[in-house]
């Protein structure tokens, strides 16, 4: 047990939220699929795919492995996703919150996950703060093709700002020399309640008019 206890105290910070996002957005996949009647296999591809897209599409750009080719941990993420949505069908797929939630959440981490990896690379930060955004919202605008929806993205709700603004904290975070630990949670905590507040505020932006 105390060998436990001290593996799991050993794995960096980073690894833990980038975990913890991929399962978010993988119950994210998985449960809009349930919601459509896809059968298990359906329901897992697009929980993968929300799962990794977003971090596949930064990796490529960066000219580098994408990350779940490295480790099968990500895989087995989102297995993971699949099985809870499988035990807790009645109250996930029913419900809008618990998705919102698991979205935000994913959303918020993917982010940070993407802007340290870029800094990692030598990039500026004003590529870190488009690879977070990237990181962050290309996996459910994927999940949302392949659901037959409009990706929440493109709707009046706000879904990417939040990213550009928690880039932007952890950007002055980062000038202000704080710990990498303090940058990632305060830049994850913004995205997060900013996305919060504007779903329940209703902010957006403005509306493309018809001629």
């Amino acid at each position: 047990m105390e060998n436990v206890v001290q593996y799991l105290l050993s794995i960096p910070f980073l690894k833990i939220i980038e975990i913890a996002g991929t399962i978010a957005f993988a119950i994210s996949g998985v449960r809009l699929s349930a919601a459509k009647e896809f059968d298990w296999f359906g329901a897992f591809v697009v929980g993968f795919v929300t799962a990794i897209g977003g971090g596949t599409l930064r990796d490529i750009l960066l000219e580098v492995t994408p990350f779940w080719m490295l480790n099968p941990v990500y895989l087995t993420c989102s297995v993971a996703g699949l099985i809870i949505v499988i035990i807790f069908s009645r109250r996930l797929v029913r419900l809008d919150t618990p998705f919102f939630i698991f979205d935000t959440i994913g959303l918020a981490l993917f982010v940070v996950v993407g802007i340290e990896k870029t800094i990692g690379l030598g990039f500026p930060f004003w590529v870190a703060i488009i690879m977070g955004t990237i990181t962050g919202i290309v996996g459910g605008i994927m999940r949302d093709v392949l659901i037959s929806e409009i990706p929440l993205v493109f709707r009046k709700e706000m879904y990417a700002l939040p990213c550009i603004f928690g880039g932007l904290v952890y950007w002055l975070c980062h000038a202000l020399n704080c710990s990498a630990f303090v940058c990632e949670i305060t830049a994850s905590a913004v995205i997060f309640l900013n996305r919060v507040l504007a779903v329940k505020y209703h902010w957006g932006l403005p509306m493309m008019k018809k001629n």
